[in-house]
């Protein structure tokens, strides 16, 4: 549901651009905590916590740009501020491992990239797939596929299955809070690993999910640790974020009007703090000014 009229964000420090209260976002973030399988009594931070609030809040933005109403947002929020529970328990070191060897073996790395490659892979069995081709090599290039090794696959190659567990892991949290996860708030949670999902739905649900993946991908483009843990990078590129923004344009995953409305939130500096708390320091003169060139 979309409304004519745009509200106002909010404005509150680091807490800018939430619908959501700050002890709500706290509550919510700290479900990406989880105890470890292996040492009892320890948790695991989580990892993704910082990529989701600052997702979130972009999200918000965009959404109140192309003028979707306030409550549809608020609930938009949560969906993005649990955008990558499916990754809760990330094990750095391991993970960075498995997928780093993945891409220098040219191994598809996603769900909808597999099938692509392997069409005999059963829908939803990318995993154990991956699995039995590989453990051998893995294992003789020092990364046993243990059941917790297997769990870090299942992070990328069955993100909805693990996203749905660690969904009824929280379940008692978000019962707490009152919060009712709709089924259309999993399917855009859903939409950049299976965008397949979003193929019979309302067309203001697949253009959430087109926002979410624009945004958590600009963040995740500009996020100077995500880009060394993840991808093995060394320096983070606005421009190729958004040449990256341009590409899914041109397969269809993001419309025009969502790529458009992001260049011009960005354009208008009102993403500036988030990114340079994603880069982790002050923007450069350079970036700052490929950032105002947008619009």
């Amino acid at each position: 549901m979309r409304s004519t009229a745009r509200t106002t964000l909010p404005l509150q420090s680091s807490y800018r651009y939430l619908l959501v209260t700050p002890a709500l976002a706290r509550t919510l973030l700290k479900c990406y905590d989880y105890p470890h399988p292996l040492t009892p009594h320890t948790m695991i931070r989580g990892y993704d916590k910082a990529h989701a609030f600052r997702t979130a809040k972009m999200c918000a933005v965009v959404a109140q740009h192309l003028s979707y109403d306030q409550s549809r947002v608020r609930q938009f929020q949560i969906a993005c501020l649990l955008h990558d529970l499916g990754r809760a328990g990330l094990d750095r070191q391991l993970f960075g491992k498995i997928w780093s060897w993945a891409r220098n073996n040219n191994i598809p790395t996603r769900p909808a990239e597999w099938r692509l490659r392997h069409p005999r892979t059963s829908y939803g069995r990318e995993t154990e797939a991956f699995v039995k081709a590989y453990r051998q090599a893995l294992a003789e290039d020092g990364v046993p596929l243990t059941k917790w090794a297997c769990e870090q696959i299942e992070m990328r190659l069955g993100f909805a299955r693990r996203h749905r567990r660690q969904l009824k892991r929280v379940k008692p949290v978000l019962e707490s809070l009152n919060i009712r996860w709709l089924p259309w708030m999993e399917q855009v949670t859903l939409y950049y690993y299976y965008p397949e999902k979003l193929a019979r739905s309302p067309v203001w649900v697949r253009e959430l999910g087109e926002i979410l993946v624009a945004c958590e991908q600009l963040e995740a483009y500009s996020n100077r640790r995500r880009g060394t843990d993840y991808y093995a990078r060394s320096k983070e590129s606005f421009r190729e974020a958004f040449r990256y923004l341009d590409s899914l344009k041109r397969q269809g995953r993001l419309r025009a009007t969502v790529v458009k409305a992001v260049r011009q939130m960005t354009a208008s500096g009102i993403f500036d703090s988030i990114l340079k708390a994603a880069r982790g320091r002050i923007l450069s003169r350079h970036d700052q000014q490929f950032l105002r060139s947008l619009k």
